[in-house]
């Protein structure tokens, strides 16, 4: 599995450790523009930006713009890239970045077409690199980088990690987390497209391991099986960190289509019980609220000491 913290932050003995640069795609848009700065403002260390037909110009004085990863890449060697373009133009950007080389491509467009995002994940696959979204609202290292869409003030650095489906959930619950002293040491959104990535096991997959972890928390929602199969592997692989679950959606009706689109359930198939009681037999329980996550996960930590 890809070391999403080395490549995020590299290794300890790296020269350039904790300062490993991001490309923008699309940064000269206005939502990309944006968005680029108030990373900047965060402390990600943007090295470039990639818009066709605006090589030669700097975005905020500083920062070069070029026509293609490939120029981007060979100028910059960073291995990590948000794309900010209309999904129509998602299967481009991502070609683009995976074979200049990037490992890691956070993609925010939503609604990309499905066809688009598997012929992305199979180059991906080819490629070894990683694919977080479409649809999501990014990934981030509290206190450090932030490689997304995320407001910074619910986030706190610490030692909990939070994968979450929902991009309005993942704040309000960090939120939460750190209003009542649980920093996160990584948070994660899936992403809400039909096809993502990221599942929910391969997140697990990459936090999992963190020396510092003391804890996980698991945003989920009604609709498809990826709880139920992230509980089944922690289960299978024992992971013995606290870990608390919640799930958007337990209040509606069957086959009700959810704002997400792979939300949906049919019969049995993807319900708020067959969530729960997967979560159960892992033996994590799963909040009624948004506020009962810390409040749970208090009180597991307790019990693990």
């Amino acid at each position: 599995m890809t070391d999403i913290f080395e490549l995020l932050k590299g290794k300890p003995e790296d020269s350039d450790y904790e300062k490993k640069g991001v490309i923008v795609q699309g940064i000269t848009g206005s939502y990309g523009s944006l968005h680029a700065k108030n990373m900047i403002t965060y402390g990600t260390n943007v090295v470039a930006g990639v818009t066709p037909g605006k090589g030669g110009q700097k975005f905020e004085e500083t920062i070069p713009v070029y026509n293609t990863m490939q120029e981007a890449v060979d100028a910059t060697g960073a291995k990590v890239s948000i794309i900010f373009v209309p999904a129509k133009f998602f299967l481009g950007a991502a070609k683009d970045a995976l074979n200049a080389g990037i490992k890691l491509l956070v993609a925010i467009p939503e609604h990309v077409p499905i066809r688009d995002t598997m012929e992305a994940l199979e180059l991906a696959k080819q490629k070894g690199a990683v694919i977080i979204g479409p649809n999501t609202p990014g990934i981030m290292i509290p206190e450090l980088i932030k490689v997304g869409i995320m407001p910074p003030m619910p986030f706190k650095a610490g030692k909990i990690a939070v994968l979450s489906k929902s991009g309005t959930l993942l704040y309000e619950i960090s939120d939460a987390l750190t209003n009542a002293g649980f920093g996160q040491s990584i948070t994660i959104g899936i992403g809400g497209d039909p096809v993502n990535g990221t599942r929910m096991i391969d997140a697990f997959e990459m936090v999992k391991d963190i020396p510092d972890l003391e804890g996980m928390v698991v945003v989920g929602e009604i609709g498809g099986d990826s709880e139920e199969i992230l509980a089944q592997k922690i289960i299978d692989s024992k992971f013995n960190k606290p870990t608390v679950a919640y799930i958007a959606g337990r209040a509606a009706p069957k086959e009700k289509r959810m704002g997400h689109a792979g939300a949906i359930v049919m019969g049995t198939y993807g319900s708020a019980e067959s969530k729960v009681s997967m979560f159960n037999k892992a033996n994590i329980p799963v909040a009624k609220r948004p506020a009962e996550v810390p409040v749970l996960l208090a009180g597991k930590m307790e019990k693990s000491d």
